[in-house]
């Protein structure tokens, strides 16, 4: 029997939907709805019940029947026990977020990544009670473990004072997830749909006692941007951590310092050609892991170039990369730049005996869930029951219904 089937036959035996009635968190409905991007009335319209009787779910002021509490586990996939209270959780809301596209991505979609990033970090937290993870190495967090010296205010100083204090010299950063990880930063992917990751793109938030930055897994396809998402909301986490979102200037700020952090003008100035030339840059993007576009702007960045030019060598880059030239490189090419740190952390609770039945026990959290937020595949094959169990089977094929995951 898998870990999952356990975990579902024990959540049916061991909790009644009258017991998670009784005892029902309202908290977990509205964290629950969020993280579904789903409005009141679309909960209600699933019970059979008004949006205001949903609001007085989550307010506390009444509770759901005991077999509405089961509609809400069918409708968010999650197990009775969700919502028991008593698991650690934290409270975020889009204020505390810096997000990479915030322009374009709508309320909605913003408070449905924060709630995932909730649940992420129920998850870090259920893994720092076994394991010890770096210590937070940014000067200045609020909630990190060194003193609280600050950096320059300033992006592009800031970012050439973390450089020195982390010592990375003035050359191309190889790793820079692996870097990030090795401070103390969690990475994680975040489970939407190829459409809401379109709009999130990448956020970070610094209001926990661990700095994290969430990136959207469909905006994986080029490595580069990828890398330049990092550095930005590295860049809030060192310029605007106690600072309310929203600013474009602090989205100026952002991509000031991690241009300066991922190119440093003394190094990169005497390396650009002296006239715009994609195939120079071409090899500079695969030596200091940064797009040719990024390597367009530092032209104007550093006063070679006007606003205009960049605007033109930008139509230019685009018209080639529609034409097939110069084409993405994927961040699956490169697995020193995919987070590790949580997968490594539980490889190492598992070796002292935790299993993801107890994880995804004490989360009252599906096992997938658990493995998209720590990047864990699953590669048992994946078996359906015959419908008829007196039917001949066929051999397994390419086209069996036996088919890893």
């Amino acid at each position: 029997m898998n870990d999952d089937h356990r975990l579902e036959l024990f959540s049916q035996s061991a909790l009644t939907p009258g017991q998670a009635s009784r005892n029902f968190d309202p908290g977990r409905l509205t964290q629950a709805r969020l993280r579904a991007g789903l409005t009141k009335r679309a909960v209600a319209e699933h019970l059979g019940v008004s949006p205001a009787a949903v609001g007085q779910y989550e307010a506390g002021i009444t509770k759901p029947r005991p077999d509405l509490v089961s509609k809400l586990s069918e409708l968010f996939g999650v197990p009775l026990r969700y919502f028991l209270p008593g698991r650690p959780k934290v409270n975020l809301d889009t204020s505390m977020a810096h997000f990479r596209s915030l322009r374009k991505t709508p309320l909605h979609l913003r408070t449905k990544a924060v709630a995932h990033v909730e649940e992420l970090w129920e998850v870090v937290h259920a893994l720092e009670r076994r394991v010890h993870l770096p210590p937070v190495g940014l000067p200045g967090f609020a909630s990190g473990e060194l003193p609280s010296e600050v950096l320059p205010s300033d992006a592009i100083g800031a970012a050439k004072e973390l450089r020195a204090r982390w010592d990375l010299g003035t050359g191309p950063i190889p790793y820079l997830v692996r870097l990030l990880e090795s401070q103390g930063i969690v990475i994680a992917f975040l489970p939407l749909n190829p459409r809401e990751d379109a709009c999130v793109d990448a956020f970070s938030v610094s209001h926990l006692q661990r700095p994290i930055i969430a990136m959207a897994a469909e905006r994986t396809n080029d490595v580069h941007r990828y890398r330049f998402s990092a550095a930005h909301e590295l860049g809030h986490l060192v310029l605007h951590g106690n600072v309310h979102p929203g600013d474009t200037q602090q989205e100026r700020e952002a991509n000031q310092f991690a241009a300066e952090f991922l190119t440093p003008s003394a190094s990169i100035t005497p390396r650009l050609p002296q006239r715009v030339d994609f195939a120079a840059l071409a090899e500079l993007q695969n030596e200091w892991g940064v797009s040719v576009k990024s390597l367009i702007n530092r032209y104007r960045e550093l006063g070679r170039i006007s606003g205009a030019t960049v605007s033109r060598n930008y139509q230019r880059w685009n018209n080639l990369h529609a034409q097939g030239a110069f084409g993405n490189d994927p961040v699956q090419n490169h697995p020193s730049e995919q987070p590790i740190m949580l997968q490594r952390a539980f490889d190492i609770a598992t070796d002292h005996g935790l299993t993801m039945t107890d994880l995804a026990d004490e989360l009252a959290l599906p096992p997938e869930r658990i493995r998209s937020y720590l990047c864990v595949q699953d590669n048992r094959p994946r078996l359906t029951l015959l419908s008829n169990p007196h039917h001949e089977p066929e051999p397994l094929t390419d086209k069996s219904k036996a088919v890893p995951r």
